[in-house]
């Protein structure tokens, strides 16, 4: 199914199927509120971080986040993931132990690659059923909290604490369900979540827009969580070198990247004062081969980039494929809390909060 892309309009010729599959959603939340469908418990805190729409709202970098929050707390942390588009097998796969990365992108999928090498310290695990996948890492794994990876809409598994994501440059994605829209349930589903956050919230205008399609929802919004991504440096995607973002600054530069939120990348890159002087932009989750990086470096060098700048969801892809020469390097951002940090790190260090079974 194609999905539309932030920014996009609402397709009103698609409203029809839009509108089935709300019936379904509705009947599959009205089985598990029944109990007609059953939720498991495990036997430690689950915070969860998911989104209300398709497509990239920033997810990773708050799992990356809340995952240091916790570990600075001294608790052991398991973050749990559907593993989208992974290669692998089976119904789980231990991507990190907790010392030792056991998984590459390709298997594990590109976000669970990235936070086990962003938080190295947590186990990371993916799986389709996160309540089965939480008790055979739990087997393994003395865990004090499980962080679900894009878990809202996971019903089968309790937790206590629901995060749930918006948009802040995508409110008209908030107007209608998918197919015709963004929306993965109706909007009054948010009343399940325990805190909403507003990410990208970079504009107060951006950020007023989405408050106005809560209150036309009969949705509570002045207690809401503002979070903007930040560059911190510039990594290179061969050796993993680090280096500070004013190295980059004035830079000729080429964009890469399969995100689901390529302006954002765009927007983050351009913030660090780089010269953007073309770009390549590949669907989200995007696998890539040796003739898309020999297409990308063409481009670059025809552009006279000094650099290719990529995300570093999308650098542990290219990596492999890669010549000792490329300078390619990957734009690393971390997850700032500007609105409602105190609020948020109480719920999360598990001071606050309700168990949630649907």
């Amino acid at each position: 199914m194609a999905f539309l892309q932030p920014g996009q309009p609402v397709r009103k010729w698609l409203s029809g199927p839009a509108f089935l599959y709300g019936l379904i959603v509705r009947l599959r939340y009205w089985s598990y509120r029944r109990g007609w469908c059953s939720s498991s418990r495990l036997p430690c805190r689950v915070v969860s971080v998911g989104n209300l729409t398709v497509g990239g709202t920033g997810k990773t970098p708050i799992v990356i986040l809340l995952t240091q929050w916790l570990q600075a707390k001294g608790q052991r942390v398991a973050v749990l993931s559907r593993g989208y588009k992974r290669t692998s097998g089976g119904p789980h796969l231990l991507v990190s132990n907790g010392v030792t990365i056991l998984a590459g992108p390709s298997e594990a999928g590109d976000e669970p690659f990235l936070i086990a090498r962003r938080c190295p310290n947590a186990i990371v695990a993916v799986g389709t059923d996160r309540a089965v996948l939480g008790r055979w890492v739990l087997a393994q794994h003395p865990v004090d909290c499980m962080i679900l990876d894009d878990g809202f809409q996971h019903l089968a598994l309790c937790r206590e604490i629901d995060v749930v994501l918006l948009d802040a440059t995508d409110a008209d994605g908030l107007d209608a369900m998918t197919p015709a829209g963004r929306l993965r349930e109706p909007l009054q589903g948010l009343a399940r979540a325990t805190a909403v956050v507003v990410t990208r919230a970079d504009s107060k205008e951006e950020v007023e827009a989405i408050h106005r399609r809560l209150l036309a929802a009969g949705l509570p919004c002045n207690d809401s969580i503002e979070i903007v991504f930040k560059a911190e440096s510039c990594v290179s995607v061969l050796t993993e070198e680090n280096k500070p973002l004013e190295w980059c600054r004035r830079k000729r530069t080429w964009l890469v990247s399969g995100i689901g939120n390529s302006e954002s990348f765009r927007r983050s890159a351009m913030s660090v004062g780089v010269e953007v002087v073309g770009e390549t932009v590949f669907r989200d989750h995007y696998r890539y081969d040796g003739d898309d990086v020999r297409r990308i470096r063409a481009d670059a060098q025809s552009a006279r980039a000094d650099i290719v700048m990529t995300t570093e969801k999308d650098a542990g892809k290219l990596s492999s494929l890669l010549v000792p020469n490329d300078l390619w390097w990957a734009l690393r951002v971390r997850a700032e809390v500007v609105h409602g940090e105190e609020r948020l790190r109480r719920l999360v260090l598990g001071d606050g909060g309700v168990e949630s079974c649907a």
